[in-house]
């Protein structure tokens, strides 16, 4: 996401998160899993993508429920198409979970009471309005049994309009 975004959900994740249970900053989920062995291959692809593609265009949609928490829905048909090329690439090893088409979104709060995610959401709807989100690159992260790490980022260098 772009810096204002990014500072945005990171305090919105750092408010409402269980402080145990959250790991990383806020995100747009793209896969859940690939395996470790494609870390190479991912990094160059990536690396490609970024270099010849313009920061996709993404709304911030709504304030949802995950019924244990609360996310913001994103539609953005640019990121579904750079999501279904790297899909494409590595199909064969893709989980169950990420064969299907994403929902993206930007989860602020997670495994929580109901009642307290149905407060939360009421709270942030109530002055929620659709808006642009920037996204600015593509990330991979490393699952450390708990913690995670960067692995490497790309930032979109290609230009608006040029596809």
């Amino acid at each position: 996401m772009g810096a204002a975004d990014q500072r945005l959900f990171d305090a919105l994740r750092a408010a409402h998160y269980p402080p145990a249970r959250s790991h990383v900053p806020a995100h747009i989920t793209l896969f859940h899993q690939l395996p470790p062995s494609t870390l190479d291959e991912l990094k160059e692809l990536i690396r490609r993508i970024a270099a010849d593609t313009a920061p996709p265009v993404a709304h911030l949609a709504a304030v949802y429920s995950l019924g244990t928490g609360v996310a913001f829905r994103i539609d953005s048909p640019g990121l579904l198409a750079i999501r279904a090329r790297l899909a494409d690439h590595f199909s064969g090893l893709l989980t169950a979970q990420d064969r299907g088409t994403p929902r993206f979104h930007i989860t602020v709060q997670n495994k929580v009471a109901p009642q307290s995610a149905r407060a939360l959401r009421a709270d942030l709807a109530r002055d929620f309005r659709p808006r642009p989100l920037a996204i600015t690159g593509l990330a991979a992260q490393l699952y450390r049994g708990g913690a995670w790490e960067l692995a490497f980022s790309r930032n979109f260098r290609g230009r608006r309009g040029a596809y």
